[in-house]
């Protein structure tokens, strides 16, 4: 199963060399600005993007700040476990990396030897996003996009065919999903043993903060009305 797309007429090839082709066109500080956000930046931003959600859920102080905090810390913890679960797909399939096989791509990171698929990358950030948007839709949203235009990248970059970025895509979603009843089952106790801590308490609420409305979070009992009653008697 080494060679998924060896011919130049797949679709697959075709549409590595339409995306690659726009890394020829463009000028060389651009190239560069690609490869530093397609190998660090976006992974970067995500991460960010996980640390201010956990600051604004600590600052609000939901009832359910645990359960929240329980869900952005599984976002990189499924980002791990898809990288575990990639390792034994990668040796399996065994597909080079498309410029050892095609000639003329524009290849901006140069010592990649391990196999393209399915890109470490892509998975990582897709897990990581949809993780995040497990916790908070609004910063998952953000993350969800920054992900596809990270894959965009690792095609620009000559370094993923196609597919290789929609296979880590959809394994990251996959263990993002499928494992986050059991994640949230062990780890929101966890969570809710650190905020009744009075020394690591802070990290999960804010002290002196009171309970929030919860807006945006998706997370079983995340989202709360609160109403307010008020004596309109004259």
């Amino acid at each position: 199963m080494a060679g998924l797309a060896e011919s130049g007429s797949n679709p697959d090839v075709d549409l590595l060399y339409d995306i690659n082709g726009l890394a020829k066109d463009a000028p060389g500080w651009f190239d560069r600005v690609m490869e530093y956000v397609g190998e660090y930046g976006l992974l970067l931003a995500i991460v960010l993007l996980v640390v201010w959600c956990w600051w604004t859920v600590r600052r609000r102080g939901d009832e359910d700040a645990a359960s929240s905090v329980a869900a952005l810390v599984w976002a990189p913890l499924a980002a791990g476990i898809a990288v575990l679960v990639n390792v034994p797909i990668r040796g399996f399939v065994e597909r080079p990396r498309p410029f050892l096989d095609h000639q003329g791509l524009e290849v901006l990171v140069s010592g990649k030897t391990d196999y393209s698929f399915v890109s470490d990358h892509a998975t990582i950030v897709m897990a990581m996003a949809v993780g995040l948007f497990v916790a908070n839709r609004k910063f998952g949203l953000v993350a969800l996009v920054l992900a596809v235009f990270g894959g965009f990248i690792r095609v620009y970059m000559g370094v993923h065919y196609p597919t290789d970025v929609v296979g880590g895509f959809a394994l990251g979603t996959a263990v993002a999903l499928l494992l986050s009843p059991v994640a949230m089952a062990l780890l929101t106790p966890v969570v809710r043993a650190v905020e009744r801590s009075p020394r690591v308490g802070w990290l999960v609420r804010a002290r002196g903060i009171g309970a929030g409305d919860g807006e945006g979070a998706v997370i079983p009992g995340a989202r709360r009305e609160q109403a307010s009653e008020r004596d309109l008697a004259a």
